[in-house]
């Protein structure tokens, strides 16, 4: 149910949560948001390491020679330097291995950089395995390492498929030079399939998007006439009716401004599964722009896997409105639909959403004092809501133990 990968922005507000949150514990944090407490204190701790804070815990009233295990200090001499010869000698170690992690990183951003970025992670750890241990290079790179070495089982298929794709490129390259240039994957597709060869066409776009085999594209006509996205008409799908008969069928979005000192605001806009309440993708920003809009989606379709088949309902905003929103909604298979205008009964499911939000995390304040204070705030209360708040459309079950419980049901009558 859990996102596999998260954001860079997520694990940065879930550090900044974690850090300003006094006598919290990795785990209460945690469970707040849905993930491993070990994950979190990785997070932490790499945090801490490249702000180059000592791996102490002072916040929380402890020191590293404190920690729970460590052997109190001896009366006699010689226990004593017994005793800091190994805390030395510890500390020499875990100076080692944070250079090491260091010099791989670094070598790891180069590598990257320089390369396409579908260059896999495995093969990073297997072009560097003689420099360093394939168990530090994989847990890095946080890789599995039992999957490395599946993969680099693999080796030998991987290497007879290039060869076969060399051998496809250079008949592409025949048919497309006999074409003048001018043919792109499908017509190539349909000529090799002429020419009795049994191909998919998705293995020619592949191959010839690798080699940079392309076709001539005829420039589009110069449209005088643009119609206004906005007046674009986009039916009513779900005729004020939130629920969902299972999750990923029917989402609804919305935007909200969430007010800072001095007359400024944040914005957020949100995506809900209709089924459970959950909120499976948001974005925060300092702007109303149509990124801010396409974000949420975009985390959405991350959370869930895929969008394809589910029906995006929201208000007419001049960002849900607009033809790049549209096209992204295509792209993910989702189909739009909105209420009428100036109704906001149509999209009340939302608007009641935006409304616990701010009474629940604002408690009678004006605002949320700065921008980053009002991040943080907002992002605890998301990824609370998701794991612990319960909801009464779910039976006073949170959005997460909702689904749980429905897969569960659906796994058992299977069964």
């Amino acid at each position: 149910m859990a996102m596999k990968d998260y954001s860079d922005e997520f694990k940065a507000d879930a550090v900044a949560l974690y850090e300003s949150t006094p006598g919290a514990t990795y785990k209460d944090i945690a469970a707040d948001l849905g993930i491993n407490r070990a994950t979190l204190r990785e997070w932490v701790l790499r945090d801490r390491d490249r702000r180059g804070i000592a791996p102490t815990d002072a916040r929380r009233g402890g020191t590293a020679l404190a920690r729970a295990g460590q052997p109190a200090a001896s009366d006699d001499p010689d226990e004593r330097i017994r005793q800091l010869e190994a805390r030395v000698a510890e500390l020499e170690a875990s100076e080692q291995k944070l250079a090491t992690e260091r010099d791989i990183l670094r070598k790891a951003a180069k590598y990257f950089g320089r390369r396409d970025e579908l260059v896999s992670r495995f093969q990073f750890v297997h072009d560097h395995r003689d420099a360093y241990e394939v168990k530090r290079l994989c847990q890095v790179l946080e890789v599995n390492r039992s999957s490395y070495y599946k993969w680099l089982g693999g080796a030998e298929a991987r290497a007879d498929r290039r060869r076969e794709d060399q051998v496809l490129a250079e008949r592409i390259r025949r048919i497309h030079a006999d074409s003048g240039g001018a043919y792109g994957s499908p017509r190539v597709t349909a000529e090799l399939r002429g020419n009795g060869e049994r191909v998919n066409h998705k293995r020619v776009a592949r191959v010839m998007r690798t080699h940079g085999i392309v076709g001539i594209r005829l420039r589009r006509r110069v449209r005088t006439t643009v119609p206004d996205p906005a007046a674009t008409l986009v039916p009513d799908l779900f005729q004020r009716d939130f629920n969902a008969p299972e999750p990923g069928r029917k989402y609804m979005g919305d935007i909200t401004y969430l007010p800072l000192a001095g007359g400024e605001f944040l914005y957020l806009a949100t995506v809900l599964d209709c089924f459970s309440r959950r909120v499976v993708g948001w974005s925060i920003a300092d702007h109303m722009r149509t990124d801010l809009v396409a974000d949420a989606l975009r985390m959405a379709a991350a959370t869930r896997g895929n969008l394809d088949g589910a029906v995006f309902h929201s208000d007419h905003g001049a960002q849900y409105g607009s033809q790049a929103f549209a096209d992204l909604c295509s792209e993910l298979g989702v189909t739009r639909s909105m209420g009428s205008v100036g109704s906001s009964a149509d999209n009340a499911a939302c608007e009641s959403f935006h409304a616990s939000l701010k009474r629940e995390t604002l408690q009678g304040t004006r605002d949320y004092s700065d921008p980053a204070t009002c991040r943080r705030t907002v992002f605890a209360w998301l990824t609370r809501y998701n794991t612990r708040r319960r909801h009464s459309a779910n039976g006073q079950l949170s959005p997460n133990e909702y689904e749980q419980r429905q897969h569960t049901a659906k796994l058992t009558l299977a069964a």
